[in-house]
């Protein structure tokens, strides 16, 4: 214990890339406003009271933490109707509950999207298909016909992607030579070596290391009579090679590589020594077994416990073994239950959620020591992961500190996470002890946040320097994450936190930031956003960045931006741009009108300095006139993403304290147009852009 916090406080110190500015620490606590606000339009009052009481009513109570429900695709209820035959459990009530809630999310083209109001996606159709079928539903229903129908059009069962393929090769309805070779090896090489499990992302590794120990045990479950797929296959061929299922490529690229290696793993399947496979296989269990403590679920991501449920009876674990009935506790955890049906998250995202929520209420100006926002900060400061995670093996030099997405995920802490939370922490005041162990929990952060810089200059959201593209070319490979590049979203998200405690571009650390910023804008002055749709959320975030680091906001490629925000208003004021601008850049900006997005272009709008512009009065506008009487918002798009192009996220608090954040940092610029440093009014002039 005393050798870690001496590590904690004293490694970092000397070494270039952890030097601090002198008040950093002072810069965490909150300032306070000199004068009353009055005179504000009673319309933006009301709004902003309504909203804050709405928030303030979803709070957990007990422990002080939000988290709003977390929705995606209807995959994950296809995949736990598959997991419960898997496991046996074939005659549960919750199979056609599940099943309701996947017939009711079926389009009118009779296929399934992977985003609501999105297009009909072949794997999510299949799946649903499948899963339909399994809850005891008749091929000649008028739904599944319409189904059939739209798969074909789709380009029929062998377009399914990776993991698709591999849960229907488990029941013997897709042949394992047309499914991509996930060998439990992988874990025999080096972490030295070029190509390791900790070159793929944290996200992949969940999926990926429990998976190999399926293709290990290739187990052979007896799929249901009525569950089979026989009807969906064009022929008696219950396979396609993998290169036919690839997208285009040249004889000579990394691609065709990659597929002659899978054609030689396969090859020599079952011909090595048994002692190698043995061997892998204890790697792969010790590691998935490691990785499960102090976390809700491998990774605390459904495919990630998912898969692990299934390594572990494929492993010989009895069904009341401890270990597998907790995960499927986990599992359970992650339901909403509709009363006649059941819906399944991804993940929980408290932390997420608390911090945004804790920023949007100080923002909006809730009293710094409200108590909601103490008690969120106890929550919060109980949550700091204090053990090394995955992140280590690449990183040696940061000190053990920051937070994940979920409740408890300690292997994953990651730089979004951490960062949001700083930047609430530093809203609440705080009486001591508290006020302490913000300020170490902070600095332990701080610490790791800048050991994680990228050698771009960029930060990624869980590892450093996880960028061999090279691998996105293996077969499954397909979910389009396997590598955790830096992205510009966490970078400036990083930014606005290091200049809200004092850094500025005299800080190498911030310099080669704006550098990978600067490199990564689009021709159109936008930015790309990883983490959320789209170009709209990368740019709001990387204005708000720069603007917090000290980035003069008059330079021409700021005020592009900005001018590129402005030209993709919608004629109603607000903002909107669907998941469909990840296939296609050319459809950036346009989509209807949401609640979230209005709010980070209005924002990244008076980060740009153009607080006073029309354009920002409009947005306004927009959000106050959406406003429903209980003071939230309707949104009718995922604006979160998970992986681009393959699956996208409906974060239900975004509706809510995003809008909430724009019309509390919309006040508190009509405030600082309205007061004089000293505390006096100012002349009695109409502030531009005030309703």
């Amino acid at each position: 214990m005393v050798k870690r916090m001496v590590s904690d406080w004293l490694v970092p110190f000397g070494r270039p890339m952890f030097h601090k500015p002198k008040e950093w620490a002072k810069n965490l606590k909150p300032g306070s406003l000199s004068a009353e606000l009055e005179d504000h339009p009673e319309h933006l009052e009301e709004a902003i009271d309504r909203s804050q009481a709405a928030l303030l009513g979803e709070q957990n109570l007990g422990d002080g933490y939000w988290c709003g429900p977390l929705r995606a695709d209807t995959t994950l209820e296809s995949d736990t109707i598959m997991l419960l035959h898997f496991l046996g459990r074939q005659d549960s009530p919750k199979i056609k509950r599940f099943a309701r809630f996947i017939l009711s999310q079926q389009l009118p083209d009779g296929g399934w999207p992977i985003f609501r109001n999105g297009p009909a996606d072949i794997s999510a159709t299949v799946k649903a298909y499948w899963a339909l079928k399994f809850a005891g539903h008749n091929a000649e229903e008028p739904a599944l016909v319409k189904a059939r129908e739209r798969i074909r059009a789709l380009g029929g069962i062998h377009r399914v992607n990776t993991y698709s393929k591999f849960y229907m090769a488990i029941f013997g309805q897709y042949d394992w030579r047309g499914v991509p070779t996930i060998l439990p090896e992988l874990m025999l090489f080096p972490n030295w070596f070029y190509f390791n499990i900790y070159q793929m992302s944290a996200w992949t590794r969940s999926i990926v290391v429990p998976l190999s120990i399926v293709w290990a045990d290739s187990p052979q479950k007896t799929c249901p009579e009525n569950a089979r797929l026989d009807e969906l296959f064009p022929d008696e061929r219950r396979w396609a090679p993998l290169k036919d299922c690839m997208p285009p490529h040249s004889f000579f690229s990394w691609t065709n590589f990659f597929l002659w290696w899978d054609r030689g793993l396969k090859t020599i399947e079952g011909h090595g020594g048994h002692w190698i496979r043995t061997w892998a296989l204890k790697l792969a269990e010790d590691w998935m077994l490691e990785h499960l403590k102090g976390s809700d679920g491998l990774g605390a991501i459904f495919p990630g416990i998912v898969n692990s449920i299934m390594a572990m009876k494929c492993l010989g674990y009895s069904d009341d073994d401890p270990r597998l009935v907790k995960q499927i506790g986990v599992l359970e955890g992650l339901e909403l239950d509709h009363g006649a049906a059941l819906e399944m998250q991804p993940c929980l995202s408290p932390i997420w959620d608390t911090a945004i929520a804790m920023i949007a209420l100080a923002e909006s100006g809730l009293n710094r020591d409200h108590p909601a926002l103490v008690k969120a900060v106890e929550w919060v400061l109980s949550c700091e992961i204090r053990r090394p995670g995955d992140w280590r093996v690449t990183n040696n030099v940061g000190s053990v500190g920051g937070w994940a997405f979920e409740f408890r995920n300690d292997f994953y802490p990651d730089i979004d996470d951490t960062a949001m939370v700083m930047l609430a922490l530093r809203h609440v005041h705080l009486e001591e002890p508290l006020a302490l162990a913000r300020e170490k929990a902070c600095l332990r952060g701080l610490h790791w946040l800048l050991s994680m810089q990228s050698s771009k200059g960029g930060w990624a959201a869980f590892d450093k320097d996880n960028t061999k593209y090279i691998f996105t070319k293996i077969p499954f490979a397909d979910h389009n994450a396997i590598i955790d590049p830096p992205t510009a979203d966490i970078t400036a998200r990083v930014l606005e936190f290091l200049g809200y405690i004092g850094y500025d571009d005299s800080y190498g650390c911030v310099r080669s930031a704006i550098d990978f910023l600067r490199k990564e804008q689009e021709t159109d002055g936008s930015w790309y956003g990883r983490w959320s749709v789209n170009y709209i959320y990368g740019t709001w975030q990387v204005l708000r960045g720069l603007a917090a680091i000290g980035e003069d906001m008059r330079q021409p490629y700021v005020q592009k931006a900005a001018e590129w925000l402005k030209s993709v208003q919608l004629p109603d004021g607000g903002w909107g741009e669907t998941c469909l601008t990840y296939n296609d850049p050319s459809k950036k900006g346009t989509g209807p009108a949401t609640p979230s997005q209005t709010a980070w272009a209005v924002m990244g709008l008076m980060a740009a300095g153009l607080g006073s512009d029309p354009a920002v009065l409009r947005g306004i506008e927009y959000l106050i006139s959406t406003q429903r009487p209980d003071g939230t918002w309707d949104e009718t798009e995922f604006t979160g993403t998970g992986f681009p192009k393959v699956f996208y996220l409906e974060y239900t608090m975004y509706r809510n304290y995003f809008p909430l954040l724009a019309l509390g940092q919309y006040r508190a610029a009509h405030y600082d147009r309205a007061w004089n440093d000293d505390g006096s009014q100012a002349p009695e002039t109409a502030p531009a852009g005030v309703p």
